[in-house]
């Protein structure tokens, strides 16, 4: 027999053997938690806002701390710099972080001051009266060898506070007016993020809100009436023809028939635009007419909240807010994770959300140039924060002495701007989003986004991007309920649900049979617009959790298939439920160290082996090919 026969026979009774093997193995089990309960809907409002409060909290002493940080660095500069150094290093700070409404430096060795952007906020008398007097009591507090901190004040509608900063030579000090509006975008996010109101608005965007179930028309009065509500634009239709193209007579005729322009095309569906047609109207048109293979509205779909390649190796990392508030990151055992791998430039992820910041000191070079779906034209820019905060947790910039500390090293981020300034985007905006960025690289794609209504136009597009080979990990709402949200209930995704400090749901998140693991997604510290962190909680925190830990494991193993990577990071999960799948937390919380020991190296887990096994039989088979 000739070597090469004795290698393929070998590995045909390792594979047989396998397949034995792994019909009798079971995994042990866990700790069985306490199955959480459905508070009622008043119960539930109390503990969302319960979870809003403490991620503006949160976010005030994220950036308290940031700022600090960037005082002790003006600071240290001006010891061995120039004044004009340091002027030009303070209008850098102030053009990078906008919300430094004014910086004053003071050299006490020679009594200079400079003062930068030095036109104060504009108010009333008394507000302008309580701006001075903060302002003399930090240059007191300086000139007297202390820092100070103001409480906060108002001046017209914006909150701000003083901060200042003397070195220990008591050589120079300086003193920054700090606009806090960061603080209030967070609770403008998070009450929309959290379903704590109506969203989007009645009327606002041309939309109208349909029972996901039944379709029938229903009005959302209440955050808590999201659980039940989908959203579409009502004078559209999307359809799915049973030859998959229309002639140009054909569209001519339907453009005649429900006064409508050329309609748009995505995939395999088309979506009309009657100028005064209704989707009542215009569903038994298609039905009738044209015996589409579906016809469906055209829904929207909300945000799920609630670098230059850094080669260092120290553990824990010496980013800024690590090691006080970034509680994630052990919970899933990252740090012992990142011994195994740390990443890939060759593995692109994929946002598809609200656009990021392309200029975000803490993403510097882990962006690519990514797809704008609402323009078609412009870049990705992030107007909403959501999709900033969700590629920090994937990849923020790690030892960079700087705010927060991705999962990821090196995985480059592709942002795709699908939702708008509102956080809210169509199924047609999604659906391109996905397809483009199958098309462009990603072999993971992160959607913390979603709707109750199961659309097959949005399916087509999964679909489109699972059969390429990408692992698609989606948020599963925060609505608290089991009512199946998607993307993330379709097959081919996997559905990620939030767990708190506790490693229990958190109290907002959905749940369902539909759920595959859980993850960290209450108060997730990340990057945020403006160049600053935000502290935010939902599930489209949990989200990138995941579609990371996919990331290291894709560049650990190349070889694993998308199937395979999802299997594994439901294996290695820590069973926090009743032994087993459960609709709390799917098969528990991911585990980053156990997921990547699983996929390297020599050491497959049982489970793996019939897939390993098949993988070398076909390299064998290929190379037998090619060389006879």
């Amino acid at each position: 027999m000739s070597r090469k026969n004795i290698m393929l026979a070998g590995l045909v009774t390792a594979a047989f053997t396998a397949a034995i093997l792994i019909f009798a193995w079971r995994p042990a089990t866990h700790e069985i938690a306490e199955a959480p309960g459905q508070p009622q809907p008043q119960v539930e409002k109390t503990m969302k806002k319960n979870a809003l409060t403490q991620d503006v909290e949160m976010t005030d002493r994220l950036n308290k701390v940031d700022v600090s940080r960037h005082l002790r660095t003006l600071i240290s500069k001006s010891h061995d710099s120039s004044t004009s150094d340091v002027a030009v290093y303070a209008r850098k700070l102030q053009q990078e972080h906008g919300y430094i409404s004014m910086l004053m430096w003071i050299d006490f060795r020679t009594n200079k001051t400079m003062t930068f952007k030095s036109s104060l906020p504009k108010g009333s008398e008394l507000e302008q009266k309580q701006l001075q007097k903060h302002l003399k009591s930090a240059k007191a507090a300086v000139k007297g060898h202390q820092s100070y901190e103001s409480p906060t004040f108002i001046i017209g509608s914006e909150k701000y506070y003083f901060i200042a900063q003397r070195d220990q030579k008591g050589t120079t000090a300086v003193i920054a007016l700090i606009n806090q509006k960061v603080l209030g975008r967070v609770t403008d996010h998070q009450l929309k993020n959290l379903r704590l109101i109506p969203y989007p608005k009645e009327g606002k965007y041309h939309v109208e809100s349909v029972h996901a179930d039944t379709l029938r028309d229903m009005t959302v009065k209440t955050g808590h009436d999201n659980e039940n509500a989908s959203h579409y634009y009502e004078n559209e239709i999307v359809v799915r023809f049973p030859n998959g193209h229309l002639t140009e007579a054909q569209l001519k005729d339907i453009s005649r028939d429900i006064h409508c322009k050329m309609p748009r095309k995505l995939g395999y569906a088309y979506i009309f635009r009657s100028s005064d047609m209704n989707y009542t109207q215009l569903k038994p048109y298609f039905t009738n007419n044209w015996h589409p293979l579906y016809s469906e509205p055209h829904y929207m779909y909300l945000t799920n909240d609630k670098v230059n390649e850094n080669t260092g190796g120290n553990l824990p990392p010496n980013d800024l807010l690590f090691s006080t508030y970034q509680w994630n990151l052990p919970a899933i055992e990252t740090e012992l994770g990142w011994q195994l791998s740390k990443g890939s430039n060759d593995v692109i992820v994929a946002v598809v959300d609200t656009g990021v910041q392309a200029n975000h000191p803490d993403l510097e070079g882990k962006l690519l140039a990514g797809y704008n779906a609402i323009t078609n034209e412009s870049s990705p820019d992030d107007d909403v924060g959501h999709g900033t905060h969700v590629a920090g947790i994937i990849g923020a910039l790690i030892n960079n002495s700087e705010g927060v500390a991705g999962i990821s090293w090196y995985n480059k981020i592709l942002p795709v701007k699908a939702l708008d300034s509102t956080g809210a985007g169509t199924t047609y905006s999604v659906a391109e989003g996905i397809i483009w960025a199958a098309d462009n690289g990603a072999k993971v794609i992160n959607l913390s986004l979603g709707n109750y209504a199961d659309s097959q136009f949005l399916h087509d597009a999964i679909r489109y991007a699972y059969d390429r080979d990408i692992v698609i990990v989606s948020a599963a709402g925060n609505d608290n309920t089991e009512r199946p949200g998607y993307p993330a209930a379709y097959p081919e995704v996997l559905a990620v649900a939030a767990t708190n400090a506790s490693a229990k749901k958190a109290s907002f998140s959905n749940f369902g049979d539909y759920i595959d693991v859980t993850a960290p997604g209450e108060s997730i510290a990340s990057t945020y617009p403006d160049s600053q962190y935000a502290a935010l909680s939902g599930t489209s925190m949990a989200s990138p959790h995941v579609a990371a830990l996919a990331g290291l494991v894709r560049s650990l193993n190349p070889d694993l298939s998308n199937t395979e990577v999802m299997k594994l990071m439901t294996d290695q999960a820590i069973d926090l439920g009743t032994p087993g799948q459960d609709k709390y937390y799917g098969w528990g919380q991911v585990d980053i160290f156990k997921t990547l020991q699983a996929a390297g190296g020599e050491d497959v887990p049982l489970q793996m082996w019939p897939q390993r096994v098949r993988q070398q039989l076909d390299h064998l088979i290929q190379r037998i090919k090619h060389n006879p």
